[in-house]
């Protein structure tokens, strides 16, 4: 290769990391953008929450000392989880749902893509707190799974995934408050 092949790949390549990298200081514009619009989503994806399940309400008790730790990255980290477990939870057995499919098609869509730039900015911003990150890791997912298994346990009817989604809506106003307060 040449050395003006060279030249342009290395240009490429510091062009494409700092492109990356302004994109990452822009994480928590664009978190507080995809979650408002996500919020939109969930409340366009059903009608109002059904009265025939108001007596069937449940408390997950979602764990916010994640989402309270001292570092961003930490907290990028956290929020990168929720949005996995949710898109894994709006992709399982929906057909009881009876959910707007393009208001839902566009809610899985933007949180696909959220969790791709997450984990672009989290890589490139590994932090040593592997303990503090592997216990929030574990009580999110003992908090996701408790969902997943009550989504279970009452055959993903329609009021098992109206609780759901009403569930998942307060954990992105929690993502909301906290990318709000790190800002400031």
């Amino acid at each position: 290769m040449s050395a003006f092949g060279l030249i342009q790949i290395g240009l490429i390549l510091s062009s494409t990391t700092i492109i990356s990298s302004l994109q990452c200081n822009h994480l928590p514009l664009q978190q507080r953008k995809v979650i408002e619009n996500s919020l939109r989503l969930l409340d366009k994806m059903g009608k109002k929450f059904p009265q025939q399940c108001l007596r069937e309400k449940m408390s997950f008790r979602f764990p916010a000392q994640v989402l309270q730790p001292r570092q961003k990255e930490t907290v990028g980290v956290a929020i990168e989880e929720i949005f996995q477990h949710i898109f894994y939870i709006f992709s399982k057995n929906l057909t009881l749902a009876a959910w707007d499919g393009t208001a839902l098609d566009q809610f899985q869509n933007g949180l696909y893509l959220q969790i791709e730039q997450l984990e672009a900015c989290v890589f490139r911003k590994h932090t040593q707190h592997h303990r503090s990150k592997e216990a929030s890791r574990l009580k999110l997912k003992k908090y996701f799974q408790k969902i997943d298994c009550f989504l279970k346990d009452k055959q993903h009817d329609l009021c098992s995934w109206e609780i759901s989604r009403a569930e998942m809506r307060r954990c992105l106003q929690l993502i909301d408050k906290v990318t709000r307060k790190l800002k400031n």
